[in-house]
């Protein structure tokens, strides 16, 4: 073994060999995986091998195309079957709610080029006749669905990587990780230490211990997880003769099961209620290619709607019973990216289903290590979407909630209820007990959603229409246009930035200009290839000192970066306040009325301007106080240390009282947003889209400094942006878009003239170094033919102006129309006309929040 190398990755499951092989592809040779067993000895080996396409986050979805893409490519460098069956699949729907989630599915493969289908029960049963038709109301076609040998696959990775010079080392536990000065680590092993540049934590079902081997609690559990293989059934074989194919597998959301054929017989797995966790402190570091004990009572309850189902299983003899540990994260996407205040260490773990997704985790972080950027639009897999209070126990929690749901309903207005309330500020007991708050999950942050008229109204009835929010929501936002109310604004991220250097680094860092002395700007931040990865608010309250507000979920994603970037000589100090800093927001035509009463300084127009900001005492507490506000309306962002948040709160309820003051919630603050065409952080701003596309231009300051990303950006303009973000006013009956939603046009008609060429438009694609490719499936398109164009960000109903409102993005071409009878959204299956808000259709002008209306 050598005793030094360029990286080494610990784990030999196929997450492991995956990004070994991703590497050597991308050049890096002198590159090692240590494996304390043998490949395969955690989850990979007894893995079912399944495989698919589809996923409830789009960007996960074209990482898991690329992976069950890859396999070809991978039998070919490697010489080794990885044992593919490409047999296509359906999602079974057996109720119109299920359905409603399955054409939710389908509109999302539209915008990502995939070839999905709804199709009938009957057209489901030709396709796998051990079914019962009568117990479905419709399915979902995939035919990018299959399994493959979950060793061979393994192996294939492992091969071409060391076709490709890579170095594979067996029977080789890590028993140590440390790090020198100058950031070289030492891997010491049972046949000794090797020290390497780079550390990546493949670890499997012992990357947790490998993550405390540095001092990190990584957010991952191991599930028990079941499967069972029946003997040979008649109707299997019956099919093969008659059709010359394997069947095709299935997913029943109802029973909680999937099932495929494997060779003769069936495979069938669950999800159950009665899940278990296995080893939730400790993994022991001698277990190897073992199974746990089965346990078909837990099974049962999914059985016996299987059988019902499925009638042929109940006649099946089962054969064996597997029941190996899976890890999972709390959301069960994987944990992939660099770890935060650690140089060089790298995570890829909790990839529970690393056969559809383990050559998009190898891909992104081999871009990621090589190139410094993942290539892709990978938030929903980074490490950094999880704080501190992702504690062993609330992770233990939410795994459990997260796998027993696996194929359940997530409804667009669902609050899951694990391991909360988590974290709450000192007005909590107020916002449920007194003011009948509906609670959401703000990054693990309790924050009123809306408020009901009584404490027995106090919930959601979850759906994919509207719902039993829809009138309060409605009433919130009239109170707010016309009179004022008050919301909790502590789940913002709040950054304090100090030193001689301060104003400096953060110009170099963000796209706008420093704003001067009590004064505020709204600024971009943006990565070395001009992409967006952060939306700033920035108050200068000192000659060195700069108040930063941002994305609450983004918060340790940012610091990594200003940590990546702070200067070697100490002259700046980035301090995150997490809840250390409380905050409330009054907003409406009367909030200045309201402060007024509260603070002994002039808060007129023209002496507290918009973007003004400044510390003042608030009827005694100690303050900073910004005159902004994402209503779009005349409004202010108090902020405080906890120690006055409830003081502060009962102080604001009652000077306002007179001038009609309500709480309003997060869905009152969304809903306003969008009539002012205001993007938000994670859904129209990603790392994804240049600044121009996401139509950020008057906050993109190419004239100043060199700012990181100042030369692509420069590039996107002087080429024009090939997309852009608009805001859309839908016709929509009872439904309202959520996300990811495809949007339709009328491309091609003469009556709109030449509008970009339409084979360029439609979902991203990237080669294996990231390239963009065009994308797929459009042609050449005939005059007045509608094709998908773009695709929904967010949206939801803007009750301000009583309007269905989207945004997202089309090709630039296109961003200028308001023509209507152009656009189309797909809302729930359902076409809606759309016309694109050229002008944002509350107050257009600014004038209410200027305070000039």
């Amino acid at each position: 073994m050598k005793t030094s190398t360029r990286v080494v990755v610990i784990g030999g499951g196929v997450v492991g060999c995956s990004v070994l092989y991703h590497l050597a592809k991308a050049g890096w040779t002198d590159i090692m995986l240590i494996e304390r067993s043998e490949l395969t000895s955690g989850s990979s080996w007894h893995a079912a091998g399944g495989f698919h396409t589809l996923n409830g986050d789009p960007n996960v979805a074209k990482l898991q195309a690329y992976t069950v893409g890859l396999y070809d490519e991978l039998e070919k460098v490697s010489g080794q079957s990885c044992g593919l069956h490409l047999t296509g699949g359906v999602m079974l729907a057996e109720s119109p709610e299920r359905m409603d989630f399955l054409r939710t599915l389908h509109a999302k493969g539209r915008h990502l080029g995939m070839q999905t289908e709804l199709i009938t029960p009957s057209e489901a049963k030709a396709m796998f006749p051990l079914m019962d038709e009568s117990q479905f109301v419709g399915a979902l076609w995939d035919p990018v669905e299959g399994h493959l040998d979950p060793s061979g696959t393994t192996h294939a990775y492992a091969k071409a990587a060391r076709t490709l010079g890579a170095e594979i080392v067996l029977r080789n536990p890590v028993k140590e990780l440390t790090q020198d000065a100058d950031g070289t680590w030492n891997v010491t092993t049972e046949q000794g230490t090797v020290r390497a540049e780079h550390v990546v934590n493949a670890g499997g079902l012992w990357a947790r211990e490998v993550g405390r081997m540095v001092g990190l609690e990584l957010p991952l559990l191991a599930m028990e997880h079941m499967y069972l293989l029946t003997e040979d059934m008649p109707e299997v074989i019956a099919f093969n003769e008659e059709f010359g194919r394997e069947l095709i597998h299935a997913v029943d959301f109802r029973g909680e099961i999937y099932t495929r054929q494997e060779r003769k017989g069936m495979l069938l797995g669950t999800y159950e209620q009665a899940c278990v966790p296995w080893s939730p402190v400790n993994t022991p570091w001698d277990f190897g290619h073992e199974l746990l004990q089965p346990d078909l009572d837990r099974l049962a309850p999914s059985l016996e709607i299987g059988f019902k189902h499925f009638p042929p299983f109940e006649n099946a003899g089962i054969k064996q019973i597997i029941n190996g540990p899976f890890t999972f994260a709390p959301d069960g996407n994987p944990l992939v990216g660099p770890v935060r205040g650690l140089t060089n260490f790298w995570s890829a773990c909790a990839v529970m289903a690393g056969f559809s997704q383990g050559g998009g985790v190898g891909l992104t972080l081999a871009n990621w290590m090589v190139e410094g950027d993942p290539g892709a639009d990978v938030w929903g897999m980074d490490v950094a979407r999880y704080g501190e209070w992702a504690t062993l126990r609330y992770t233990n929690a939410k795994v459990r909630e997260n796998y027993s749901r696996r194929f359940r309903i997530r409804y667009p207005n669902e609050e899951l209820p694990a391991a909360r309330p988590h974290q709450t500020t000192p007005i909590h007991d107020i916002q449920v007990n007194e003011n009948h708050a509906v609670m959401g999950d703000s990054w693990a942050l309790e924050t009123p959603l809306w408020y009901a008229p009584s404490v027995e109204e106090a919930h959601d009835v979850v759906s994919f229409h509207r719902s039993n929010d829809f009138a309060h929501v409605a009433a919130e936002v009239k109170n707010v246009r016309e009179n004022v109310g008050i919301t909790e604004i502590s789940n913002f991220a709040k950054y304090e930035v100090t030193g001689d250097g301060a104003e400096a680094w953060l110009s170099h860092l963000m796209t706008n200009t420093m704003p001067k002395l009590g004064r505020m700007v709204l600024t971009p931040m943006l990565n070395e290839f001009g992409k967006l990865i952060g939306d700033f608010t920035i108050a200068k309250l000192g000659e060195n000192r700069f108040m930063i507000w941002g994305s609450s979920a983004a918060q340790i994603y940012h610091m990594r970066w200003f940590e990546r970037h702070l200067p070697d000589d100490g002259s700046v100090a980035v301090k995150r306040f997490g809840m250390n800093l409380n905050g409330l927001s009054i907003a409406g035509p009367n909030s200045r009325k309201v402060l007024e009463k509260l603070t002994d300084q002039d808060v007129s127009n023209e002496a507290f301007r918009f973007m003004d900001s400044r510390q003042m005492d608030v009827q005694g507490s100690p303050c900073i106080v910004s005159r902004i506000s994402y209503t779009g309306d005349l409004g202010y962002e108090i902020w405080c240390e906890p120690a006055y948040t409830r003081k502060l709160y009962r102080d604001i309820k009652e000077a306002g009282a007179e001038f009609g003051i309500r709480d309003f919630g997060m869905r009152a603050l969304l809903s306003m947003r969008l009539e002012k065409n205001f993007p938000t952080w994670g859904h129209e701003l990603r790392p994804i889209y240049g600044p121009f596309e996401g139509s950020m231009d008057r906050f993109v300051k190419l004239s100043k400094n060199d700012f990181i990303g100042r030369e692509a950006a420069a590039k996107e303009k002087a080429d024009g942006p090939k997309l852009r973000r608009v805001s859309f006013m839908i016709d929509a009956d009872t439904a309202d878009v959520m996300h990811d939603e495809p949007v339709w046009a009328k491309v091609g008609n003469t009556d709109y003239g030449t509008v970009g060429a339409p084979e360029k438009v439609g979902p991203r694609r990237f080669t294996d170094d990231g390239t963009e490719l065009d994308p797929p499936g459009m042609g050449t398109i005939t005059d007045g033919e509608w094709r998908v164009v773009g695709w929904v960000t967010s949206g939801g109903y803007a009750h301000g102006v009583e309007k269905s409102m989207a945004q997202g993005y089309v090709p630039a071409a296109l961003a200028g129309h308001g023509d209507e009878g152009m656009f189309e959204i797909e809302v729930l299956g359902v076409r809606r006309p759309a016309v694109i808000a050229v002008q944002p259709p509350f107050d257009p002008e600014g004038k209410r929040m200027r305070g000039i209306a």
